[in-house]
């Protein structure tokens, strides 16, 4: 009975495994999209709760055209992972992106940690997650040749 159980448990664990594999990397393109593009147009329509880290941070730029422009920039990269063809740029302007947004880590110091560097404020917290961003860019950008050879969209 026990190898039974045992050999049942395997078989639900393959067709799992390949159903994350069908599905998964879909998933974290969709779910970048979505996030690129929410964050994106809440800068372009004024609601971005970044917009006063990002105000201090490039205080010599003039916010009233650089917040929309940044808006639309991520707006873009959300499309970009919706429409395979723009896979790859979506990936280099995310990157391009995410560079400035770990500069308040060592330029704004006061802002991002509250007792020390493992004491994250709201807005230091804001900046971390987007290591789990990046490494779901890199995941998805090592699929798409894989599946361009297989004929999948």
């Amino acid at each position: 009975m026990l190898r039974a159980l045992w050999k049942k448990y395997h078989q639900l664990d393959k067709h799992i495994v390949t159903w994350l594999g069908q599905y998964g990397i879909f998933g974290l393109r969709f779910s970048l999209a979505v996030v690129f593009i929410w964050f994106g147009m809440l800068k372009v329509i004024g609601f971005s709760p970044a917009t006063e880290l990002v105000k201090n941070m490039v205080y010599w730029v003039d916010s009233s055209w650089f917040i929309p422009f940044l808006g639309w920039w991520e707006v873009f990269i959300g499309v970009c992972f919706l429409w395979r063809p723009l896979l790859r740029v979506g990936i280099l302007l995310m990157m391009i992106q995410m560079a400035g947004t770990f500069l308040p880590l060592m330029l704004r110091p006061n802002v991002v940690y509250a007792q020390s560097v493992v004491h994250l404020t709201l807005e230091g917290q804001y900046i971390v997650k987007n290591l789990v961003l990046i490494a779901a860019a890199l995941v998805v950008g090592s699929q798409v040749r894989e599946k361009y050879s297989e004929g999948h969209n």
